[in-house]
């Protein structure tokens, strides 16, 4: 008799100790459900008092009683209506209208259209030892109400804090150059970071931005002198092969010349010509051909 309960209590705790995580998190949904509950569930014989008093005022007032009951709420918005401290049942109220009751009820209007702000200017040391400046801007919006009103006291503070942070967290660990030519990388991680650790405050990061990345000023001069040094080194290169490949064509030039005695007397009256046509001030003397022949030998 005694043997089989032990039996069901050991293989429940064996499953238990097998899954742990799933438990946890089992658990943890549990509790945010009941935090969501109707409201009804525990507000005791005294707010049920309040609440029926809040009824037949409603009741003996009317209709003036609707200037104070009825609530609008705009299609971007959501209502969190707070009944004695606790969440009604159904979660968020909106759009349109809806009931609410007088000296009983509380409403927290919460804007779900997309929020920017812009992360200030951090000093961050990378892996590379170069103290840098980095500033971004953050897109959110909150996709649970009712969880924004209940887990954090500021949703968009508490963004704010958490993208500066992880901002530091993550340029830290890149070098100077990385930072520099992989931007669109380190926003799409920054914004898995950021989505992570806001979910369970209902907001949704929908993208950042590295917006501009400030250099010391002794950096500045030092990445400007050794970008000036690379393109004179490669303007040195490139005259150099200019030399190279003129003096080729001058050679080839002059082995054609000396196989036609005439070409170079022709190569002569062509030179005359232009020097005429050029300068009409200079004056030449020609000198024959055969005169420098004569010299030569």
């Amino acid at each position: 008799m005694s043997t089989k309960p032990r039996e069901n209590v050991i293989s429940s705790s064996s499953r238990l100790e097998a899954n742990p995580v799933q438990v946890v998190r089992t658990g943890y949904a549990t509790n945010n459900q009941n935090d969501i509950r109707n409201t009804e569930e525990g507000i005791g014989a005294c707010g049920w008092t309040l609440v029926i008093l809040s009824y037949i005022v409603v009741i003996l007032t009317f209709p003036f009683s609707l200037c104070v009951t009825i609530k609008v709420i705009q299609e971007y918005e959501r209502a969190v209506i707070m009944r004695l401290g606790r969440i009604t049942s159904g979660g968020a109220k909106g759009p349109g209208l809806f009931f609410i009751l007088p000296c009983v009820d509380s409403i927290i209007k919460i804007d779900l259209r997309t929020v920017t702000f812009d992360v200030p200017p951090q000093e961050i040391l990378t892996r590379d030892s170069v103290t840098v400046s980095v500033d971004a801007v953050v897109y959110f919006r909150i996709f649970n109400p009712t969880i924004s009103v209940i887990n954090v006291e500021n949703s968009r503070i508490a963004t704010q804090l958490l993208a500066a942070t992880t901002l530091r967290n993550i340029l830290g660990t890149k070098t100077l150059q990385e930072i520099l030519s992989d931007r669109e990388n380190i926003s799409h991680s920054m914004q898995v970071h950021l989505d992570e650790g806001t979910d369970p405050w209902g907001v949704k990061v929908e993208r950042v931005e590295i917006k501009d990345v400030r250099l010391p000023v002794t950096m500045q001069r030092s990445m400007a002198a050794e970008a000036e040094a690379t393109r004179e080194a490669r303007a040195k290169v490139i005259a150099a092969e200019g030399e190279q490949k003129a003096s080729r064509s001058l050679k080839e030039a002059a082995d054609i010349i000396s196989q036609s005695p005439i070409a170079l007397q022709l190569r002569y009256l062509q030179t005359l010509t232009t020097i005429s046509a050029e300068k009409n001030s200079t004056i030449v003397f020609p000198i024959p051909i055969e005169l420098l022949s004569l010299v030569k030998k």
